[in-house]
């Protein structure tokens, strides 16, 4: 079976910078995954970036949400968090950028699927979503 596909749900205007270290963590990590950077590398209209993004989280399966210290005004990753439910992805949150588990998390992301920055944890998580997508 091929690797996993993984979206991975951040804060463009706090967090770009975890979201590059977590992609490059991730292919040197034994974690079983393949991570697709598609941040929209352009501004487009809101219905334009919606349709895109919807249809990127709709052929993964998981949501990665990289969780920072201002997720209340990200609105983009709590619509990518409502994509993946309307779609039945799977969902978990990684703790970055000094966040933990006081910080405020998006609307839509439980705190008992949100975990620490460990490549351990994270593998587990990937696995606990693998076999739920299973049994769905």
């Amino acid at each position: 079976m091929a690797d996993p596909r993984a979206f991975i749900s951040f804060d463009f205007d706090h967090n770009e910078n975890e979201k590059i270290l977590f992609l490059g963590q991730s292919k040197n990590s034994k974690t079983p995954f393949n991570i697709q950077d598609w941040s929209a590398k352009s501004a487009m209209p809101q219905s334009q970036w919606e349709k895109i993004v919807e249809e990127k989280i709709s052929k993964c399966n998981m949501l990665i949400v990289l969780v920072g210290k201002y997720m209340a005004s990200a609105t983009g990753v709590a619509k990518e968090i409502r994509m993946a439910k309307d779609n039945n992805v799977p969902i978990f949150g990684v703790y970055v950028g000094g966040s933990n588990s006081q910080s405020n998390l998006p609307t839509g992301l439980q705190r008992n699927r949100t975990i620490s920055w460990d490549w351990d944890s994270i593998a587990s998580a990937i696995k606990q979503v693998m076999e739920e997508g299973k049994n769905s």
